[in-house]
C-alpha cells in the first residue's frame, strides 16, 4: 500500500505537468482571429475593470506568468506577452482574473495572502523539523514532540493549497467569461482556451492530492510509533 502511494506521489505531478505542457504547446500554435497579443488583452481587461493603475511587464521564461500584488504588476512570460495564440490569451486573462480578485477582496485570495508568510516558513522547514524529531526519537527512545510540530507545519502547507484551488479555478472562470463576453475570442476559440486553463488548474489539483497523501503517511507514521 505504501509503495502504491509513493508511486502516485511521484507520477501524478509528472503526468499533470506533461498534460499542461502538451496542451499549451498544441494551442500555442493557433492564433486568435483578431490578432491580439497577450499583453494587449491583459491591458484591455484591466482597463475594462477600472484597473488602469496595474502595470503589465514582460518577464523571461516559459509560463512564468503571475500577478504580483506587492507592486501591482502583471508579469507575462516570453510565450504570452507578445504572442497572439489562443493559449497565450487564456493565460493573460487568467492573471487578470487574479488582479480582479484582489480588487474585490475575494475571500480565498485574501486568506491566501494573509497566510503566505507563515506557510512560506513551514514549507521550507517542516522536513528538517521532522528529521530532527526522528533523530531525537531514535536516540532517546522517546517520541519527540518535534514530529507533531512538523506535521502541523506541513498541514499548514496543505491548507494553503486547499485555499489556492478555488482561487485558481475562479480566476480561470473569470478569464473565460471575459474572453467570451467581451468578444476577445471567437466562439470556436473559447474551448481551446478552456482546455489550456483546465490543464493548468489540474496541476494544482495534483499537488494537493500529493500533499494529502503525504499528510496521511505522516499521520500513519505517528500512529504506528505511538502504539
Amino acid at each position: 500500500m505504501d509503495w502504491l502511494l509513493i508511486i502516485i506521489m511521484f507520477a501524478l505531478p509528472i503526468i499533470a505537468q506533461i498534460n499542461v505542457t502538451s496542451t499549451y504547446k498544441k494551442y500555442n500554435k493557433i492564433s486568435n482571429s483578431r490578432g491580439l497579443t497577450g499583453a494587449e488583452v491583459a491591458r484591455r481587461i484591466l482597463d475594462a475593470n477600472g484597473l488602469h493603475e496595474v502595470k503589465i511587464e514582460h518577464t523571461p521564461g516559459n509560463l512564468t506568468d503571475h500577478y504580483d500584488p506587492r507592486d501591482n504588476t502583471v508579469r507575462l512570460s516570453d510565450t504570452v506577452y507578445g504572442s497572439t495564440s489562443v493559449a497565450a490569451l487564456g493565460v493573460a486573462a487568467h492573471e487578470c482574473g487574479h488582479v480582479c480578485q484582489h480588487a474585490e477582496n475575494y475571500a480565498p485570495i485574501v486568506i491566501r495572502s494573509k497566510i503566505v508568510p507563515a506557510v512560506s516558513v513551514c514549507s521550507r522547514l517542516w522536513y528538517f523539523v521532522l528529521l530532527a524529531g526522528i533523530l531525537i526519537t531514535s536516540f532517546t527512545a522517546r517520541f519527540s514532540p518535534l514530529i507533531y510540530a512538523s506535521i502541523i507545519m506541513f498541514a499548514a502547507v496543505v491548507v494553503f493549497q486547499l485555499v489556492t484551488l478555488p482561487t485558481e479555478f475562479n480566476a480561470s472562470s473569470r478569464a473565460l467569461k471575459t474572453l467570451e463576453g467581451d468578444a476577445i475570442l471567437d466562439t470556436a476559440e473559447i474551448p481551446h482556451a478552456r482546455k489550456v486553463l483546465t490543464a493548468a488548474a489540474l496541476t494544482y489539483v495534483a499537488s494537493l492530492v500529493v500533499s494529502l497523501i503525504q499528510l496521511f503517511r505522516l499521520l500513519s507514521m505517528v500512529r504506528g510509533n505511538r502504539r
